[in-house]
C-alpha cells in the first residue's frame, strides 16, 4: 500500500529520484496567532550530504524513518508538498511518505496541528478544522521566506496533501467548503457506524453548538496548485456548491474496499457520494489495504 501511494504522489508532482540516501530533515517552529501559541513541525528535503543520521519517529511501537538532520539541500528547483496528518496523529506517523517524497525531489512541510495531534488533543477545539488549514498557510509563508529554501522551491507546483482528517485539510486549502448542519445530520443518521461520529458522541461534543460560520468558511489558498487526499474525512452531506471551488488538479486515494473501507472516509457512491461532485478528480483505489495502513509500520 505505502509503495503504491508514494508512487502515485511522486508522479503527481513530477519528481524524479535524485540520489540514493535518506532525505534531509530539519525542525520547524512558528507563531500561529489563530492558536495564540507556536506550532511545531518539520521540513523534509532532497539532501546533498552532511547532517546527522537519525531514525525519525522510532519508538517501541513504530519503526522509524531514516533521515539526515540538517543535511545540505541539493541543488535544483523543487515542488513543495504541505502534508497534514490525521485526527490525533502527528508528523511522525506519515514520515514514511514525507521522507519518501523528499528523497524523490520534493520539499515537504508538515506540522503537528494544535488541539488535534498526539499529546496535544482537545476534541472540541480540534473540530475547528479551519485552523489546520491556517497552520499550513503560515508554514508555507515561513518556507517562502526561509533563506535555506526560498530560492529553491517551484511556486508553480505547490501541493496540499493529507491523510484522513488531514485529507480534508488538504482539500479545504484547494477550495472545498464544509457544511456543519449536513455533517450533524450525517452523524445523527449513522451514529456508531461512523468512527468519527462515534468519537464526537463519546467526546460529549454537540456539533450543532460549533461555530457554523467558521466550519462552513472557505480556506482556499491561491498558492496551492494541486491537491492529493488519502482517505479524506468530513465530506458527508455536501453538494455541488461545496465542491465548485475545488482545484481541477485533484487526486483522491481510497484505502480498501468492502468491509475494509472506513465509512467515515468513504467518498464513493456507496459512501458519501463526494466523488460524484468532483468528476474531474483522479481517483485511485488501493486494495488490499485499510485506513490505518497509512501510518508508520509497527
Amino acid at each position: 500500500m505505502k509503495t503504491t501511494a508514494l508512487s502515485i504522489m511522486t508522479g503527481l508532482i513530477s519528481t524524479a529520484a535524485l540520489a540514493e540516501g535518506p532525505a534531509g530533515f530539519t525542525e520547524l517552529s512558528f507563531e500561529a496567532p489563530h492558536h495564540g501559541r507556536a506550532v511545531n513541525g518539520a521540513i523534509w528535503y532532497p539532501a546533498a550530504g552532511g547532517g546527522d543520521a537519525i531514525l525519525y519517529g522510532d519508538n517501541p511501537v513504530f519503526h522509524g524513518t531514516p533521515a539526515m538532520e540538517d543535511a545540505d539541500l541539493a541543488a535544483g528547483s523543487f515542488p513543495v508538498v504541505l502534508m497534514s496528518h490525521g485526527l490525533g496523529g502527528n508528523i511522525r506517523t506519515l514520515s514514511w511518505l514525507t521522507a519518501g517524497l523528499a528523497e524523490r525531489g520534493a520539499i515537504v512541510v508538515g506540522v503537528n496541528h494544535p488541539n488535534s495531534s498526539t499529546g496535544d488533543f482537545d476534541l472540541l477545539a480540534g473540530l475547528a478544522h479551519g485552523t489546520r488549514a491556517q497552520d499550513l498557510q503560515i508554514a508555507l509563508t515561513e518556507l517562502s521566506s526561509d533563506p535555506r529554501f526560498e530560492n529553491q522551491f517551484d511556486q508553480s507546483r505547490i501541493m496540499a496533501a493529507g491523510f484522513s482528517y488531514g485529507g480534508w485539510t488538504a482539500m479545504s486549502l484547494g477550495g472545498v467548503t464544509a457544511d456543519l448542519a449536513a455533517y450533524a445530520d450525517h452523524c445523527a443518521a449513522y451514529q456508531d457506524a461512523s468512527t468519527h461520529c462515534t468519537d464526537i458522541m463519546r467526546g460529549g461534543v454537540e456539533l450543532a453548538e460549533l461555530d457554523a460560520d467558521a466550519w462552513n468558511a472557505s480556506y482556499r489558498d491561491a498558492r496551492i496548485t494541486m491537491v492529493a487526499a488519502i482517505d479524506p474525512a468530513l465530506h458527508w452531506g455536501l453538494d455541488a456548491a461545496h465542491a465548485n471551488g475545488l482545484l481541477d488538479d485533484l487526486q483522491l486515494i481510497a484505502l480498501g474496499t468492502g468491509k475494509d473501507r472506513l465509512l467515515a472516509t468513504d467518498f464513493s457512491a456507496t459512501g458519501s457520494g463526494f466523488a460524484a461532485l468532483v468528476p474531474h478528480a483522479k481517483i485511485i483505489d488501493i486494495a488490499p489495504a485499510n485506513h490505518f495502513g497509512a501510518l508508520l509500520s509497527c
